[in-house]
């Protein structure tokens, strides 16, 4: 599979076109700077609080085997969503994620086909070659900075929903 790749230079043109991310109307998809859909990803915790993640998504295998390798930085609202996983579509599988040429410590919240997580790989080390697994076959993935899971009491059991 091919897929478009963008300069920095078309990707800021492109989200001109479309308006950025400020002020689009809800459920509007926008685009990356890195050429991938951006939605909102909500954790509801057991208390009741949301948190709601700007998440690219990497939906097919080149995205999915990318995911957020090199990249120099990851607001604190930002995330990444692996959704389906696998990335065939087919029915949940283990995950095993690794930090191979990832500069930035990641939680790894991985996502049951109910929509709950089923185990968080909390502060994933930089650039590590350890693997961090899900323990239980899951439907999705969420990546967000290191250490904001336990900073939002973001735990299993809590439910994940995008659309």
């Amino acid at each position: 599979m091919t897929g478009l790749r963008f300069s920095g230079l078309a990707a800021v043109a492109l989200l001109a076109a479309l308006g950025g991310c400020k002020g689009e109307a809800p459920g509007k998809e926008t685009v990356s700077e890195h050429g991938m859909v951006v939605k909102p990803v909500t954790i509801t915790t057991a208390d009741g609080r949301a948190h709601v993640f700007k998440s690219e998504v990497a939906a097919n295998e080149a995205q999915q085997q990318q995911g957020l390798m090199y990249r120099a930085r990851l607001a604190p609202d930002a995330g990444m969503l692996f959704a389906p996983y696998p990335p065939d579509g087919g029915p949940p599988k283990t995950a095993s994620f690794w930090m191979e040429n990832t500069p930035n410590a990641l939680d790894i919240i991985f996502i049951r086909a109910d929509g709950t997580i089923a185990t968080i790989g909390e502060n994933a080390v930089p650039f590590s070659q350890a693997k961090v697994e899900s323990g239980e076959p899951i439907a999705a993935v969420l990546e967000i900075a290191g250490g904001r899971a336990g900073e939002l009491g973001i735990a299993a059991g809590d439910k994940v929903t995008w659309k």
